[in-house]
C-alpha cells in the first residue's frame, strides 16, 4: 500500500491533515491512516480513542461547511483511518483556504480551481453563467437548425429549448460560443512539413461560432488528408485519415473543453499523422481508463454537449473514443490517447504513411510501432546502436514531427 491522490499517511497527529480533509472533501474523496509510517508500515498510535475524539473535534471546529467523513480504529494494529467523502456544498476550507491533492502532495488552490468549486457547490456548470448584457446573433446557427433539423427560423422558443436563455431572458456562456461573435478562444490549426519548423499552413479560428469552427476544422483536413480516386466509372473519396475519426475527435475537444481558460485546442497536422490537444484535462470525476473506454460519468459542458448531440455532430454521449476506435477497425496502426491534469491529446495515424526518411531511421520507427514509449538507450540496445547515433537519429525523426518526445534528462522516452 502506497500514498497517491486519495490516500494519505500520518504517523502523528498534527494540524496538516486537516488540509488534506479540504482537499478530500473538494475533489473525489479520499482516506488518511493515523499510526502508519510513510513506507505503510503501520506503528498505530498510544490512546486511539482520545486521539479519535481529538480528530473529531478538529474536524468539526476547523473546516468549514462541515465534511462528511467517518472515523474507523483498527483494535489490532492502532490505525485510525478517516474517510473522507467528496462533499456537494463545495469548497471547503481550512482556516480561510481551499486545498486540493497533486499526487502526495497536499496543496491551496488557484483562484481558477476556487471559482470552479463555488460553481459546482451550487449545482452550476460554467457554460450556464450570464455572459453580460448584450444581444447576440445567431446566423450561422440558425443555418445549420434549417439544414439538418428542418426548422423555419430561429424563435427565442428555440433558444431557451437549447439552454441559451436563463430565467430573466439572459443569454449564458454557452450562448455566446454559439454565437457568430464572442470572446472565447477557438481552433488554432497548423499544417507541417519535414520539420515543427517548417509551417506549410495556419489557420486559427476564434470569436466566431463553434460550429463555424468545428466546420472550417473540417475544410482542412479535407485539404490535405482527402483526395480523388477513379475506380473503374466511379470517382471515389479516398481518406488518407479517417474523416470519422478526426470529425469525432475535434467534436469532443469542443463540448468536452474547459472554456474559462484563454487556450485554444490545437490541431496538428503532420505527414503520417493528426494531433489534436484540447485544454482542461479530463471532465471532474473521470479517470483516463474510463475516457478511452468510452465512459462520461460528469459532462464538464451539457448544454454544449446537447447542441452537438441533437445536430448529429455526435452521438451519445461518451461514444467518441469508441466511433473513433471503429474508424480505425483492422488498420495496422491506431490512434493514441494520452492525459494530463490540464489536456487531452488524441493522435490519428494515417492508414498509410510513407516516410519521408533514411532507412536507418525506418528501422527506429520500427522499434516504436508498437506504440510502446522507450529511452534511447532501451532504443540502442533493441538496434545493437551507439547512444550517440541513436540520438541523432531520434532528433532527426523528432524535428520532422514523426515521434514524440516525453520528459527530459534520463526520464525521457519517445514514441509515435
Amino acid at each position: 500500500m502506497k500514498e497517491g491522490r486519495n490516500l494519505e499517511f500520518k504517523r502523528e497527529i498534527t494540524n496538516s491533515f486537516l488540509k488534506t480533509v479540504s482537499a478530500f472533501a473538494n475533489f473525489s474523496g479520499g482516506k488518511i491512516l493515523f499510526g502508519v509510517d510513510d513506507d505503510g508500515t503501520p506503528v498505530g498510535v498510544s490512546e486511539p480513542e482520545r486521539v479519535r475524539l481529538d480528530i473529531e473535534n478538529k474536524i468539526n471546529d476547523s473546516i468549514n461547511p462541515k465534511p462528511d467523513y467517518s472515523i474507523n480504529i483498527n483494535r489490532k494494529t492502532g490505525v485510525i483511518t478517516i474517510a473522507v467523502s467528496e462533499g456537494k456544498f463545495k469548497p471547503y476550507f481550512y482556516r480561510g483556504k481551499a486545498y486540493r491533492r497533486s499526487d502526495t502532495a497536499t496543496i491551496e488552490v488557484d483562484q481558477l480551481e476556487l471559482k470552479r468549486l463555488a460553481l459546482e457547490g451550487s449545482n452550476l456548470y460554467y457554460e450556464g453563467l450570464s455572459c453580460g448584457a448584450i444581444e447576440p446573433t445567431f446566423d450561422y446557427f440558425e443555418k445549420k437548425l434549417i439544414k439538418i433539423l428542418g426548422v423555419s427560423r430561429l424563435s427565442e422558443d428555440i433558444l431557451r429549448t437549447f439552454g441559451f436563455l436563463g430565467d430573466e431572458k439572459q443569454y449564458n456562456i454557452a450562448a455566446a460560443l454559439f454565437a457568430d461573435e464572442n470572446k472565447f478562444s477557438g481552433i488554432d490549426i497548423a499544417k507541417f512539413g519535414n520539420s515543427l519548423s517548417e509551417i506549410m499552413d495556419r489557420e486559427t479560428h476564434s470569436g466566431i461560432s463553434i460550429l463555424q469552427q468545428y466546420d472550417m476544422a473540417v475544410s482542412m483536413y479535407k485539404r490535405y488528408y482527402q483526395y480523388e480516386k477513379i475506380d473503374g466509372i466511379e470517382r471515389k473519396t479516398v481518406d488518407i485519415i479517417p474523416e470519422m475519426a478526426f470529425r469525432e475527435a475535434v467534436a469532443n475537444a469542443l463540448v468536452h473543453r474547459t472554456w474559462d481558460v484563454n487556450s485554444h485546442i490545437r490541431i496538428s497536422m503532420f505527414a503520417d499523422r493528426i494531433e489534436i490537444a484540447s485544454p482542461g484535462g479530463l471532465p471532474k470525476g473521470l479517470t483516463k481508463e474510463e475516457y478511452i473506454n468510452g465512459y462520461i460519468s460528469n459532462l464538464r459542458n451539457p448544454i454544449i454537449g446537447n447542441v452537438f448531440f441533437r445536430l448529429h455532430l455526435i452521438e451519445m454521449f461518451g461514444t467518441g473514443i469508441k466511433r473513433i476506435q471503429e474508424a480505425y477497425s483492422g488498420a495496422t496502426r491506431q490512434p493514441s490517447f494520452d492525459v494530463t491534469e490540464n489536456a487531452v491529446f488524441v493522435s490519428l495515424p494515417c492508414l498509410t504513411t510513407t516516410y519521408e526518411i533514411t532507412t536507418a531511421n525506418k528501422k527506429v520507427m520500427e522499434v516504436l510501432e508498437s506504440g510502446m514509449r522507450l529511452s534511447s538507450s532501451e532504443i540502442a540496445t533493441r538496434l545493437n546502436w551507439s547512444k550517440s547515433k541513436t540520438i541523432r537519429a531520434l532528433n532527426t525523426l523528432h524535428d520532422r514531427g514523426y515521434i514524440q518526445k516525453n520528459g527530459n534528462g534520463r526520464g525521457t522516452t519517445y514514441g509515435r
